[in-house]
């Protein structure tokens, strides 16, 4: 079930935990699509993804933020021409092929139908196109509290994504993860936020963050099938005289 866009909105911009949490993501969003990585590109996001689009607003081609309908929907980006949809989940106003990089937050994990839904993913994605999904960790603290938007829905691990993404013509190129810091809204550990998220990336056996990233390419070639190449056949052409009728 997916969670109201206004729990989310407060969360993620109105309560200081959501604004350290929001911080914490966008910092490893950035280092695998760096800014410069998505100039002149169509940039889309499913879900809750706005809170990550930012960084990416002014070099984009084009920007769409697609909203689940049971989700609802609101304006972004302040101020600026909204880009933000309201849209059916497995029904997007995309065209085919249409789309280079795709965020999915809070899409994932919240669908009734995740496997339309990736269809409905690798659809929008043009050839060669990269999807970040960012869900909540089965082993992590933020997935067992429902203080957070993290604590609803299905969590994942590392593995059980990836082998979802591969059945769906997906092809995983790498994972992370992210809040290694509690989910709580006490001042230490807000002060001391930062540190835990340097300290368990360094020491991911010990602290389990509380979402997993994973990367992943549209894969375009047939799966499980071979591609037999045909050889050209030239016509044989018999002599002049031999073949017109006696």
């Amino acid at each position: 079930m997916h969670l109201d866009v206004q729990d989310l909105r407060n969360f993620y911009y109105r309560s200081t935990l959501g604004r350290a949490a929001q911080a914490a993501i966008r910092t490893r969003v950035l280092e695998f699509w760096p800014e410069s990585g998505c100039k002149g590109q169509t940039v889309a996001g499913f879900g809750f993804a706005v809170p990550l689009l930012r960084p990416y607003l002014a070099d984009a081609r084009r920007m769409i933020a697609l909203m689940p309908g049971p989700q609802g929907v609101m304006p972004w980006p302040a101020g600026m021409p909204n880009v933000s949809v309201l849209t059916e989940e497995t029904m997007w106003p995309v065209d085919t092929g249409r789309v280079d990089r795709l965020l999915v937050m809070h899409g994932l994990e919240t669908s009734e139908r995740p496997s339309r839904l990736l269809q409905e993913c690798w659809r929008a994605l043009g050839p060669g196109g990269r999807v970040l999904f960012i869900v909540p960790n089965r082993a992590g603290l933020w997935s067992r509290s429902d203080a957070t938007p993290f604590g609803y829905g299905q969590p994942y691990t590392a593995g059980q994504l990836e082998a979802q993404l591969r059945r769906h013509d997906f092809f995983p190129e790498g994972h992370g993860s992210a809040l290694y810091q509690p989910p709580s809204s006490r001042r230490f550990w807000l002060r001391a936020g930062p540190l835990f998220e340097r300290v368990g990336r360094r020491m991911p056996t010990v602290l389990a963050g509380g979402v997993v990233l994973v990367e992943a390419v549209k894969r375009v070639q047939p799966r499980g099938k071979r591609i037999v190449k045909e050889r050209e056949t030239r016509p044989v052409r018999a002599p002049a005289g031999l073949a017109e009728p006696v």
